[in-house]
């Protein structure tokens, strides 16, 4: 899927916050298990004409969705998850980034214990927004890293459903659920969305255990781009790695050569959008992304 498909259902959203918020609730993710978690199985029809409404009249939305998004995308994407839980699902939050505690250490951390009214049980949801790259390697086996390459897709997966989604059986654990008054059993949930980048000159075996719906992007190393491959390009900062960019002025050339240039300078991956005009809206709108790293990435 990319991010032109994706994303159409947005095309009406004004307001950034809120796109993201859109994105969220319906974006594929990338672990596929029984302890995934789905939003869109528990969101009502009604979903568009609300997050309508909150875009054409602001002060109507959720108070933490018209805060100045946070510099780091993690607690910006754990935002948008409460609000989806609270103020979309009408879900209680009883533990948000609640540390667990052993003999005056930090053990481990839980994202959200909550009370899944729909169902009607309690429920440990730990998330993430991940974004990785396939890296060929000479056995001819994929290493998926992060833009962070310390960060890789086969070991976050297995964190997550050996450790992180598994950490309410920590007695220390069941003690913090024991205060907040839970006796009962808690089901784990996961939910990882993000993209897949894959390089942009050879073919790569996608991991199967990511859902074929995955969002994709493509990958370059910096000695690739030429200055001619840049038009239409926009660098893409966060939050707004989340959903799809759009914007009103035509791409400016000279803000991404800068930004390649950087890539050089300072040796750090940035994310490009390429964007084509709308000739219906007028806008500038993604049709696809790219990673561009640096030649000794990763």
């Amino acid at each position: 899927m990319d991010a032109k498909t994706a994303d159409n259902h947005l095309s009406e959203l004004n307001t950034p916050a809120i796109r993201h918020l859109a994105w969220l609730c319906r974006a594929p993710q990338l672990l596929h298990s029984p302890l995934t978690f789905e939003p869109a199985r528990y969101l009502c029809e009604a979903l568009d004409s609300k997050l309508g409404a909150w875009d054409s009249n602001p002060g109507a939305a959720p108070a933490l969705l018209r805060e100045a998004p946070q510099k780091r995308l993690g607690f910006y994407f754990e935002r948008l998850y409460r609000i989806l839980l609270e103020d979309l699902l009408g879900w209680d939050i009883i533990l948000q980034n609640r540390q667990i505690q052993s003999n005056g250490r930090t053990i481990g951390e839980l994202d959200f214990v909550v009370h899944n009214r729909t169902d009607d049980r309690i429920e440990h949801h730990e998330i993430a927004i991940k974004y990785y790259l396939g890296v060929p390697e000479p056995n001819g086996n994929t290493l998926w890293y992060g833009p962070n390459a310390r960060d890789r897709l086969d070991l976050k997966t297995d964190r997550m459903l050996r450790q992180q989604s598994q950490r309410t059986q920590l007695p220390e654990a069941r003690t913090l659920l024991d205060e907040a008054g839970i006796t009962e059993p808690v089901t784990p949930r996961i939910f990882m969305p993000g993209y897949l980048f894959y390089p942009a000159d050879q073919e790569v075996a996608t991991p199967h255990y990511v859902p074929a719906s995955h969002l994709r992007g493509r990958w370059r190393y910096r000695s690739q781009i030429k200055n001619s491959d840049v038009a239409g390009w926009v660098v893409l900062n966060k939050p707004h790695w989340i959903g799809c960019w759009r914007q009103s002025e035509a791409p400016e050339t000279e803000e991404v050569l800068a930004a390649l240039h950087a890539i050089e300078r300072h040796a750090i991956p940035l994310l490009f959008a390429n964007l084509e005009k709308d000739s219906t809206t007028g806008l500038w709108q993604e049709t696809d992304r790219l990673f561009v790293v640096p030649d000794t990435w990763p």
